[in-house]
């Protein structure tokens, strides 16, 4: 009979009531790692065991880097703050610096990594490189760590709007929400209102109110996002939910900004409204189809990731944020007909764009060359 293998045991060593997102850090650490699939043990093991020391607060990528590496160990100013020790008598000596808060006496066998020698990790998740945050818990330190904690969670390859607009906005309610306890399915739910809304306003000609409101929306689904990682909530269905709304709502705002043409007296002719229709909305097809073929011949690396110059082009491809500022510019001047045209034409080269970096890609596996993320790059 084939036993079952055991669960990776964590154990925060030692006490802190400081809390960080309304969580101390045993509770945060046990979070971490029920979503890693591992089991929270308030005892250190005889055995192999990952080791987190209360008295610090790091980022979750950090364990997500440490969990397959048997014998590493994180440090800040020389005291083990993270550790995955191999063995028995590893996690004793690890556990026993963690206790004393200092450093360790004995490091044969452990591979010590200190933080202030700037180690960088690839989060593949978020797409970006980077060295995650690891800080001394205290209540002095909290707003800071709170602050690195929500900036750790957003995605390094985005929108232009998403990476340098909404961040201090949906910072500020990511923490409302968490002093509240408004769960990131809450925040969904409200934006999805707000989304319903603004598409309404659209399909009558309300575009200021309409933008407004979807403006609403697009900064609360940034919000229940962070919130998730922040808290470390996230769910199953939460991902569906919120990811499944962002797939499916941008095609009915182009299409109902298009119907609302016509109480301003611009409506398209019937041959200008397919097109236009026809390009943004198979464009949006399309382009979807080429980021799903890339990632399931690559490894299910995004497209956005493969080199500088996608991940610069992600900041402005035809996405919902990118076509909302091509919209609002051309609602300064009163023409939200040109506004749309201009949308199109934006989608069609997008396409082009990603259509061309599809072939290309396959030119370079055909030479026998492996395609790699720029972010993999130490």
């Amino acid at each position: 009979m084939v036993q079952e293998k055991q669960a990776m045991p964590v154990v925060t060593i030692g006490e802190n009531f400081v809390k960080l997102w309304g969580l101390t850090m045993a509770r945060r650490v046990a979070r971490i790692a029920r979503a890693a699939g591992l089991v929270s043990l308030d005892e250190v093991p005889a055995g192999p065991a990952i080791l987190s020391n209360a008295a610090h607060a790091w980022d979750p990528a950090w364990f997500g880097n440490i969990t397959d590496r048997p014998g590493v160990v994180l440090t800040l100013g020389g005291i083990p703050a993270l550790a995955h020790a191999a063995d028995g008598g590893q996690a004793a000596r690890i556990a026993q610096a963690m206790m004393q808060g200092t450093p360790l006496a004995d490091t044969s066998g452990l591979d010590v990594i200190a933080y202030e020698d700037g180690p960088t990790v690839e989060n593949k998740q978020l797409r970006k490189r980077e060295t995650p945050f690891l800080m001394p818990l205290v209540p002095e330190t909290v707003r800071a760590i709170e602050r690195a904690s929500y900036f750790g969670a957003y995605k390094g390859v985005t929108d232009v709007l998403t990476k340098y607009l909404w961040p201090e906005w949906a910072l500020v309610l990511t923490r409302i929400c968490a002093k509240l306890g408004i769960t990131p399915n809450m925040v969904t739910s409200v934006g999805a209102v707000f989304c319903v809304v603004a598409t309404v306003l659209f399909a009558y000609g309300h575009y200021w109110a309409g933008m407004a409101t979807g403006l609403v929306f697009m900064v609360l689904d940034t919000v229940d996002g962070k919130l998730a990682r922040c808290t470390i909530t996230s769910s199953a269905w939460g991902n569906v939910f919120d990811h499944g709304m962002d797939l499916v709502h941008p095609p009915f705002w182009w299409w109902f900004w298009a119907t609302g043409l016509g109480f301003w007296g611009m409506a398209y002719d019937p041959v200008t409204f397919w097109w236009v229709q026809g390009a943004i909305q198979g464009g949006y097809i399309v382009q979807r189809l080429i980021e799903g073929a890339f990632m399931r011949q690559n490894g299910m690396m995004h497209i956005h990731v493969w080199t500088r110059f996608d991940s610069w082009f992600r900041l402005i491809t035809a996405r919902r944020n990118p076509n909302m500022v091509i919209l609002f510019v051309a609602m300064l001047f009163s023409r939200p007909d040109l506004g749309l045209i201009a949308v199109a034409w934006w989608t069609a080269l997008s396409c082009l764009v990603h259509a061309v970096r599809l072939v290309q890609a396959w030119t370079v596996r055909a030479r026998g060359s492996k395609i790699t993320s720029w972010l993999s790059e130490g």
